[in-house]
């Protein structure tokens, strides 16, 4: 398996905004329950406020995270982050399940300060509808944000997402 193109070191580090994809190892549908989710979701939050992070917006896949993460200080470090944030919800997943969680690495690009996050937080939420996992984005539950309410997420991406 080739490994992703990474960015330049310097732009890891910084009050900066991330759009993540992390997948399962071998591809393996593990977040197909609530209690899997939540056990992972658990350890992100724990080490997204340690690493001075904020949770965007998120989504459960069936095989995989997308997230769009922000750096809340200059010393906010992604690569750190995804690399706790994986190791330590890896390690409660297989205290319970006795298998690998994560794939070896990630994917993830910077978000550019001319495109509208808007756009990003729907593409992610719209993610199961797309997937034919659910006909409607309010009936997939394992979406949302760690600062806001999935109200508030809908309410701005349907003020933002207007043409």
């Amino acid at each position: 398996m080739s490994r992703p193109h990474r960015l330049d070191p310097s732009e890891y580090v910084g009050i900066r905004q991330y759009f993540l994809t992390i997948c399962t190892h071998q591809r393996n549908c593990e977040f197909g329950d609530a209690d899997t989710i939540a056990l992972v979701w658990a350890q992100f939050l724990r080490v997204s406020v340690a690493a001075q992070f904020a949770i965007l917006a998120y989504c459960f896949m069936p095989d995989h995270l997308h997230a769009i993460v922000t750096g809340q200080s200059e010393n906010a470090d992604f690569r750190g982050f995804v690399r706790r944030a994986k190791q330590r919800s890896g390690f409660a997943f297989a205290q319970v399940a006795g298998r690998r969680l994560w794939q070896e690495s990630y994917f993830e690009r910077l978000v550019r300060s001319d495109e509208r996050v808007a756009e990003l937080i729907k593409y992610i939420i719209e993610n199961p509808v797309r997937a034919g996992l659910v006909e409607r984005l309010t009936e997939y539950p394992h979406w949302g944000s760690q600062i806001y309410s999935r109200e508030e997420l809908l309410e701005f991406v349907a003020r933002e997402c207007r043409v």
